[in-house]
Formats: structure tokens, sequence, C-alpha cells
């Protein structure tokens, strides 16, 4: 079976190690950042969302505009758009990129955060939401006669799109979680389904029971990606002191109670994926053959956090674990955001490449 590769397609070079030294928007990074990926094997890159941050959609449009392969998963938050005009977006987006989007629909986690622009509804309320929009998505992408829509968050009649996606018969929708009511909206609308980087166990879990309810909703289990932070060494003892400074590095930033980013608090979060990441940190720092876990720690669990530390072998082994578990889309993006996305592109993904289409050549002849 395939396998894919995530990276980032930031719009500057600030990350948890170093704030970024030029505009939120730096045309020249942002290209240079995505041409790495597209030169070094990765499949495609998120433009991503913040409530202050460059708007990713214009993003995705410039990336798409300059690069050729690259393909684009777009982050998109259903309470600052209304779903027909979202619908509209990523359709004349993907027909830009000659049907080279994906859409990442992101519910929410933090009532602070979505209530800088204006969200006020509880958490249930935005999943409940999320789905709606979804459907509202997929029946816009791929009807051709005027629709209605009658729901709880959304009501509007006699909507058709004049612009279609490149993509037949949709772009695929993208969708993350870690909660009862995100596992049974994403297992019932995603076509992919992201996770952060936990132990093989904890993913195992979280698979399995995603699988369940997509299989109880009559669905084909969505494709999963799980994300990490690539720490890499040309031996072990580099990789470990390299990950023990950019450890150091976050906690001398963070020292006086300063967050790195206003999306996420350093302390006490929200979401339930951050908290299953300090949940796992708790129990141990290192999991399973390179999982690194004080990175999440030193972050209060933000996002993807949890690292993998090791030569380029070892790396690959640990994102081969999580093939096996089913997962066919890894996702990885290092502290330096260029300089990384080089290496692992050059140093890991070939060798992950190779083991699959050994693998699966091994498979046909059986």
């Amino acid at each position: 079976m395939p396998v894919e590769f995530l990276g980032i397609g930031a719009t500057h070079n600030g990350s948890e190690t170093t704030p970024r030294t030029g505009p939120a928007f730096d045309p020249e990074y942002t290209l240079a950042l995505a041409r790495a990926h597209e030169e070094t094997g990765w499949d495609r890159v998120l433009t991503a969302y913040g409530s202050g941050s460059p708007d990713p959609a214009q993003a995705a449009a410039y990336i798409a505009d300059h690069t050729e392969n690259l393909q684009l998963l777009l982050a998109h938050r259903p309470n600052v758009s209304y779903p027909t005009f979202a619908a509209k977006t990523v359709a004349t987006l993907d027909q830009i990129s000659r049907g080279r989007l994906t859409l990442h629909v992101i519910t929410g986690g933090n009532d602070h955060e979505q209530q800088r622009e204006g969200d006020t509804l509880s958490k249930d309320q935005r999943y409940a939401r999320t789905r709606e929009a979804i459907q509202i998505y997929k029946k816009a992408w791929t009807e051709r006669e005027p629709f209605d829509f009658h729901g709880e968050h959304y009501d509007f009649s006699d909507f058709v799109l004049d612009v279609e996606p490149a993509q037949k018969p949709r772009p695929r929708i993208s969708f993350g979680g870690s909660s009862a009511a995100a596992y049974e909206v994403g297992a019932q609308e995603a076509d992919i389904y992201a996770l952060w980087g936990e132990p093989l166990a904890g993913t195992a879990e979280q698979i399995e029971t995603i699988t369940s309810l997509a299989r109880a909703a009559g669905r084909p289990a969505p494709t999963f990606q799980v994300a990490f932070r690539p720490i890499l060494g040309r031996t072990e003892s580099e990789a470990w002191e390299k990950a023990h400074a950019t450890v150091a590095t976050i906690r001398e930033r963070t020292a006086n109670g300063q967050q790195l980013t206003r999306r996420h608090k350093l302390t006490n979060p929200e979401n339930a994926g951050s908290q299953r990441l300090l949940s796992v940190a708790e129990k141990g720092e290192v999991h399973d053959r390179a999982l690194w876990t004080v990175t999440a720690e030193a972050t209060g669990g933000a996002g993807n956090s949890t690292a993998l530390v090791g030569t380029p072998e070892t790396v690959a082994a640990a994102l081969l674990d999580y093939y096996d578990l089913g997962v066919r889309i890894l996702s990885a993006r290092g502290y330096d955001l260029l300089e990384d996305a080089k290496e692992f592109g050059r140093e890991v993904i070939p060798l992950v490449r190779q083991e699959v289409a050994r693998r699966d050549a091994a498979a046909a002849a059986a």
C-alpha cells in the first residue's frame, strides 16, 4: 500500500525554538520551504490556520501557482465562513492547483482561540456544526442541480456551485480530534483521520475505535495519518544531544510562562488530544523505538509535539512501526523548518518508501 508524507507549508521561519525573523507572510521563505518539500520527495504540505495568521487559502494558492506537483492540505475552521463560501473557495483552489487540494477541517479545541473570531459555541456544538459543514461541502462539490439544506447550524435553499473541483468526485476531507465527539464525526464523515504521535498502543487503540465507528456507520475506515517532530543525527548520541538542546531552547523561551504562540497555552489544555499527549509524557520520556515525549511536555502538549529521535534508519524504522498499524500518511515537521525538511526528505523518506515497496513486492509475489 502506498505511503504519503505531509510536511508544513509555513509562511515564515518561526518555530518553537526560533522566533520568526521576518513578516508573518514572507513570500520568499514560503516558496523556498514549499520547493524544498517538492524537491526532496514529500507529497504535500499543510497551510495551517490561526486566528491572526495569514490566510491559509491564499497561501495555498500562492504555493500552488509556484510549484508543479506538490499537493496541498488546506486548514479551515467552519466558524470563519459559511459552508457554501468555503466550498466555493476549495473548488476554485482545486482548479488553480489542477487537482492538488485536500481540505483539513478544524473544529477547534480552545474556547478562547475560537472566541477571537466570534465563535462562542460549546465544544459539542462545534462538532455538530462541523458535521453539517462537511456534509454541505460534499454535496456542493458533487451536486450539479440546486439543493436545499436545513440543519441546526446552517439553513439555505436553492444553492449550486458554478465552479466544479478538478478532482472527481470531489477533494478529500481531512479531520482530526481525540475526543469521543471527534471520533464519531470523523469516522462518519472524513476521508482522512489525523492523529498526533502517541505510543503504538495508544495509536492502535484510536485506529480501532475510529474504524469500528466507521463500520457501524456503514462506510470504510478513513485513511489514517500520524504526526511527529523528527530530530535526526548521524549517530544515536548526536540525535539525542540535538534533542536535549532543542528542549533546552524551548524551556529558555518559556521560562517566564511566555506562550510560544497565541493558539496554545503551556498548561491545562482544553482539547483531548493535548491532554492525551501530556498523559503519555507523565508515563515516561521514551516510548517504543524512538518516541520522545519531552518536547510535548515542554510545549504543553501543543499540537504536533512528540518527537522521533535517532539516526535516519532509526526514525524510518519507527515510522514503519506506525505503517504496520495501518497508518498511510506520515506527517513530520522539524524545528528548523527549512533545513529539517530537506534532511528528512533526503535521509528518511527514501528509506521508508524503499521498505514499503519491498514489502509490497513480497506480498505480490506471495
